[in-house]
């Protein structure tokens, strides 16, 4: 494990940009990008847009380490190259950004009010592949839709269970059990999820820690017992389907909680914009979500 890379994620300032929507999303991340589906066919030729998108992101010169701590890709990104360099060499080397991976296959069928994994029975051998490009850690996802003690408890059993396979392999996980913003019962669902993540923490040593990705709770500083915990790394929020304005101002309300933004990182981006355009936007976003990070 890189302990300059460690060192950084604790106690740097900054937020983790999420490049790594996949298959099924990528389609709605090219249409908000300007790109339609009649201007491509097929999947290879949108994952080659998708790529030329974050490409141009990542080379932006408002994408460095010093707003920028980390950057989570998908398998498709981490396989290819910028510049002729592997995605996730080239974003510490040249950008001094620390590269993740999301390894989920996808969410199984909701039960319980809540949706986990699916299996990932390559995982060991997409791990052992992340760490032989130079990946730091990992992110995967479940979602709770409802304040279902059975449910809720399986998704975070099932997070941590699968982070200690992830630490095995040298790498750190990102545990994230998203609550959905339009839960009927968000509140009493992340009570019910803090207790279950406090529960899995006491039992997790500090010389291995995790990282937690959380959406923004209902109330300001929930989970402030979580950033100062000795097992855990960093905690980062998602935005959720909040517009970029409400999700800063959110995380701005939650000390130590940092960003770890997708659509409202890219929101107002476009591939018609010319360089100056597009980076100008890319700066003022990465501004706004830098300084709502550092509160």
């Amino acid at each position: 494990m890189n302990t300059e890379q460690m060192n950084k994620m604790r106690s740097g300032k900054g937020f983790i940009a999420a490049l790594d929507q996949s298959g099924g999303s990528t389609p709605k991340a090219l249409r908000l990008y300007g790109i339609e589906e009649s201007e491509y066919s097929g999947e290879a030729q949108m994952f080659d847009l998708i790529h030329a998108m974050r490409t141009r992101m990542i080379k932006s010169p408002a994408f460095t380490g010093d707003r920028v701590l980390g950057a989570i890709l998908f398998e498709g990104t981490m396989d290819r190259d910028i510049d002729g360099i592997g995605s996730a060499e080239y974003l510490w080397s040249k950008k001094g950004v620390i590269p993740f991976l999301k390894v989920d296959k996808g969410l199984a069928d909701e039960a319980n009010g809540a949706q986990v994994m699916k299996p990932m029975p390559e995982l060991d051998a997409l791990l052992a592949r992340a760490v032989s490009k130079g990946i730091f850690g990992t992110k995967m996802r479940s979602v709770i839709k409802l304040a279902n003690k059975a449910g809720i408890d399986a998704v975070v059993k099932q997070q941590f269970e699968v982070g200690r396979q992830i630490l095995a392999a040298g790498l750190v996980p990102i545990i994230e059990p998203e609550v959905d913003i339009s839960s009927p019962e968000k509140s009493a669902a992340e009570d019910l999820l803090k207790a279950a993540i406090a529960a899995e923490l006491a039992q997790q040593p500090a010389d291995k820690p995790i990282m937690l990705k959380l959406t923004l709770p209902n109330t300001d500083n929930f989970y402030a017992d979580f950033v100062k915990h000795p097992s855990v790394l960093r905690v980062v929020a998602l935005s959720g389907g909040y517009s970029r304005e409400d999700a800063n101002a959110k995380l701005s309300r939650n000390n130590g909680m940092i960003a770890s933004f997708s659509r409202a990182l890219t929101e107002g981006l476009s591939a018609k914009q010319s360089e100056s355009e597009f980076n100008a936007m890319l700066d003022s976003t990465i501004a706004d979500i830098y300084a709502a990070s550092i509160t």
